[in-house]
This record gives C-alpha cells, sequence and structure tokens, in this order.
C-alpha cells in the first residue's frame, strides 16, 4: 500500500515545475519594483512598460498553474495569496503613486486621494463577493494601472482627473459588473481580439510618451467603455428583447 502511494506522488521534477510557476509570480511583484523606480524618477512611459510586463505575468501564469495542477502538486503554497499581492502592488500601490506624484491632480486632494485608493483597494481584494458568478467583477474592479495609464493619455485639467479618481473610489462599492476580458465565456472572441488591440495600441501609446493621436485614443476609450459597461449594455438590450 505504502510503495502503492509513493507511486502517486508527484517526481522532484514535477515538483520543481510546480514551484517555479510561484516563482513566475512573485516575479511580478520585482518587476513593479523596477515601474517604482521609473515612477520615482518620472519616466512614465517606462513605468507603464514595467507594468506592462507584470500584466503578461499575471495573463499567462494561471493557465500554466491549471496546466501543471500546480494547487495539487504545491499544497503548502497558495497561488491564489500570492497572486493577490502581486497584483496589489502592479494594479494598485504603484499606479497610486504615480497619480499622485505625477501632479495631474489638484493639490490638496492628490495625497487623500492617493491613501483613498490604497486603503479601497486593500477592503476590495479582501472581498470575497469580488467576482460574480459568472465572472463579473463586481464594481471598479482596483485596476488603477488602466486608470492611471488613461490619465496620462486624456491629460485632462486637475480637477476633472480629481473628480474622475473620486468617482472611480465610490464605485470600487458599486454593484455593477464590470468585465473580466479572459475568464467571462459571453462574446470571448471579441473581448480578446479588443485585449489584443487595446495591447497594440497601449504600446504605440508608450512609444509616442501619450501622444498618441486621436484616432488611437478615441479607439483605447471605446474598448475601455466596452470593459466597462458591455455587461450592462447587453443587460438592457436583453431587457427590450
Amino acid at each position: 500500500m505504502d510503495s502503492q502511494g509513493d507511486s502517486l506522488k508527484p517526481t522532484p521534477v514535477v515538483r520543481a515545475a510546480a514551484f517555479s510557476v510561484h516563482i513566475f509570480t512573485a516575479f511580478g511583484a520585482a518587476i513593479a519594483l523596477l515601474a517604482m523606480l521609473e515612477a520615482v524618477r518620472e519616466h512614465w512611459a517606462a513605468m507603464f512598460g514595467w507594468l506592462g510586463v507584470a500584466l503578461i505575468i499575471d495573463a499567462i501564469d494561471g493557465p500554466i498553474a491549471r496546466l501543471l495542477d500546480v494547487k495539487t502538486v504545491q499544497p503548502n503554497w497558495s497561488g491564489d495569496v500570492l497572486d493577490l499581492v502581486v497584483d496589489f502592488v502592479t494594479y494598485v500601490f504603484v499606479p497610486a503613486y504615480a497619480i499622485v506624484a505625477s501632479g495631474m491632480l489638484l493639490p490638496v486632494a492628490a495625497p487623500l486621494l492617493g491613501i483613498a485608493i490604497i486603503v479601497t483597494s486593500a477592503l476590495y481584494f479582501a472581498d470575497l463577493r469580488m467576482k460574480a458568478d459568472d465572472n463579473h467583477f463586481r464594481g471598479f474592479p482596483a485596476l488603477w494601472n488602466a486608470a492611471a495609464f488613461y490619465l496620462f493619455l486624456l491629460h485632462w485639467p486637475p480637477l476633472s482627473s480629481t473628480l474622475l479618481v473620486a468617482a472611480l473610489v465610490v464605485l470600487t462599492f458599486v454593484p455593477f459588473h464590470v468585465l473580466h476580458p479572459v475568464r467571462v465565456v459571453r462574446l470571448r472572441w471579441l473581448t480578446m481580439s479588443l485585449v489584443v488591440l487595446w495591447g497594440l495600441l497601449g504600446f504605440y501609446a508608450l512609444e509616442m510618451d501619450f501622444r498618441a493621436g486621436t484616432a488611437v485614443t478615441i479607439a483605447l476609450c471605446a474598448i475601455a467603455l466596452w470593459i466597462a459597461f458591455s455587461d450592462a449594455l447587453i443587460r438592457l438590450v436583453r431587457s427590450f428583447g
């Protein structure tokens, strides 16, 4: 019986491969440090470039982990907790610093909104209801890396940017549904196509130091609106049908 049980245990090679996925995920936090160093130097495009690398890591580590059955092979290490830790620094902390330190907000409001971003996002990450049954996010899903990107892209007056950030802080706890680009099955082909297009246009915008032109800016904003409000739009159309 013992020999049969031993034969079912994963081999050292399999265990090492599974643990390497956790190391790969943890590198997202290291990438966040590089992004923070660029932010401190006010090299904003470079900062977003590193955050983009972290986003790629976050997009592919989950499928790799499921392929290698990491949860079963390495049960003492929580990929979910590790992912939340890395996501907090890449999606929230570094972008929050950029939003506060870039001078885009009203000076009086900037530190207060920075604190609000950090606190509300921490609460959001701890909310077990952050995802609906159909894998949509509930409320603004603390995508402050995306919010910061659009603030730099649009470069609104400080009052407008301040009001937008304040609104997103409030919307964190408003139970509307925001599309998860990867896990929502409905119209996934369209969503993934738009995500790829967004990535290409976003890279171009960074290469142009956010002087991307009207057409690219409109396209990037349209994709953001689809991610944020497509569920509400589809539900509205179905209600009339």
